[in-house]
């Protein structure tokens, strides 16, 4: 199931030729260089819990674990079985009906975060960026927790977006989500890079690794991905644990100095202040410093930022508003712009007019396979 494919010839960098080298393996292994971590330990215990409702975690963590090289001349580093997972809440697992990665969070009952995630779940609209839920399981250890089942997301600028044209997909989708999240009166209040993924399988149609991501599911071959201009991804936002679900007619005040993102002048523990204007601050400052402030070709999105970015929290427009201002400013761009390559500020003007003669000879390529095709 992890890292099934065709079987190749193992490349050079997983065989360990040095008979020293392989006993100072040997002995890092032994010395425990490769236990499983405690939060590792978590996950194992709960192994056959998920496995018993069809989701396998990786053969790390299956109990009585042992190293896989052991006795052999593999090199530990790409032996799958080695790489330890990279957070503590979350873990990835396969889904043994159809083989995909699916991402499994342990988070406690009596918070709003699961509440307002099977809500978000339940909505079928096509305006929806949230990620969906699709399995809540009974923590076996403790009956205060429970195991979210979501798909497993990358993170949305990993691989970089490469044109013009991906940067305004990301912005059409998160406006759009965010005029859905607020039309059922749900403010998110953490709105940052970190908490806007995507769905990458795209961009890698043999698939990758979860931990080791620019790596073949089995942890052993550098891969590259597609154009998100070929394929496109969907983006979504994550993490509800700050977010806020009000009844209708409620006034929209809440405290607290919470979020990632500083730079929001109103945050306060102790004046109230309207979240759905933070999330406007936030999701423009996320465009500002991912985009605006780091390339070339980015003006247009000026007459979007400027508003959103306001200091006066009344001063900012509503999502709905932000979705079509954007429109308005999308109409009035020439199609061309879309596949003008993203050319970092700080690059050097020789080199920046290299890789512009570069990319337009590809768009060039491009737009001839379009027509013949």
């Amino acid at each position: 199931m992890f890292g099934a494919g065709k079987q190749k010839r193992l490349p050079r960098h997983a065989i360990i030729s040095d008979d020293r080298a392989l006993a100072r393996s040997a002995r890092t292994t032994e010395l425990g260089a490769y236990n499983l971590i405690p939060t590792e330990v978590f996950w194992q215990f709960r192994y056959s819990h998920l496995a018993d409702h069809g989701y396998v975690l990786r053969p790390r963590y299956k109990p009585g674990w042992e190293p896989s090289w052991i006795g052999t001349n593999l090199e530990p580093e790409f032996c799958e079985d080695s790489i330890m997972s990279a957070t503590d809440e979350v873990m990835d697992a396969r889904r043994r009906s159809d083989n995909a990665l699916v991402a499994v969070k342990s988070l406690p009952n009596d918070t709003d975060e699961l509440r307002i995630a099977q809500y978000l779940t339940s909505v079928r609209d096509s305006r929806n960026h949230c990620v969906p839920v699709l399995d809540v399981l009974d923590d076996p250890f403790d009956p205060e927790f429970s195991l979210l089942v979501m798909p497993y997301l990358r993170q949305c600028n990993d691989p970089p977006l490469t044109n013009v044209g991906e940067v305004i997909d990301l912005v059409d989708q998160m406006l759009e989500g965010l005029t859905f999240l607020h039309e059922h009166r749900i403010a998110h209040r953490d709105i940052a890079v970190q908490n806007i993924m995507m769905d990458a399988r795209p961009l890698y149609p043999e698939g990758y690794h979860p931990v080791r991501q620019d790596y073949t599911p089995d942890g052993m071959y550098r891969i590259s991905p597609l154009s998100r201009t070929d394929r496109r991804v969907r983006y979504y936002y994550i993490d509800f644990g700050l977010s806020v679900l009000f009844p209708p007619g409620a006034d929209p005040l809440v405290v607290g100095d919470v979020g990632r993102d500083t730079e929001v002048t109103e945050l306060s523990d102790t004046v109230p202040y309207n979240p759905f204007k933070v999330d406007i601050f936030a999701l423009a400052n996320l465009f500002y410093k991912e985009f605006y402030e780091k390339y070339n070709s980015m003006e247009f999105m000026e007459k979007l930022l400027v508003p959103m970015r306001q200091a006066q929290p009344e001063a900012r427009p509503t999502a709905d508003e932000a979705l079509a201002l954007w429109t308005e400013i999308k109409a009035a761009l020439n199609p061309s712009l879309y596949r003008w390559r993203l050319g970092s500020k700080s690059e050097p003007a020789i080199e920046r007019m290299f890789n512009n003669t570069v990319a337009y000879a590809w768009n060039g390529l491009y737009s001839l396979r379009k027509l013949v095709h």
